[in-house]
């Protein structure tokens, strides 16, 4: 399966327990690599058929930015719902920074892997 990427995305939010951390915006950073069948859009040389990083990420900046968690777990998962369930990717890999969240230049994150879920069917139930 073919990839496409955003690396290196910095937006500023809310994030983080502590008093001065619900106060003071702080970059976080991600780097997504995403699964997606480049064959088509190649073709057809269409944006509809292709992953529009362009539309991704700036959704993702307008809704990391207007987000307040507290641990950047959960913001990770919430971005992940956005591209698997919005976007139709099937699988991702995203990496999620917070620098200076530690004194010095020290970069911390978390990654995670997902799977877009598929439903379930069931005979005699609709989808």
């Amino acid at each position: 399966m073919d990839r496409v990427f955003i690396k290196q995305l910095e937006i500023e939010t809310i994030i983080g327990i502590y008093d001065s951390e619900r106060v003071n915006r702080q970059p976080v950073v991600f780097d997504i690599e995403m699964a997606w069948d480049n064959t088509k859009p190649a073709a057809s040389e269409n944006i509809d058929d292709a992953l529009n990083y362009k539309t991704l990420s700036d959704e993702l900046k307008e809704t990391v930015s207007a987000s307040k968690y507290l641990l950047i777990e959960t913001l990770a998962e919430k971005v992940a719902d956005i591209v698997l369930d919005k976007y139709g990717v099937e699988w991702l890999q995203l990496t999620l920074h917070k620098p200076n969240a530690l004194d010095g230049d020290t970069d911390v994150g978390v990654k995670i892997v997902r799977e877009r879920k598929k439903s379930k069917s069931r005979p005699g139930f609709l989808v």
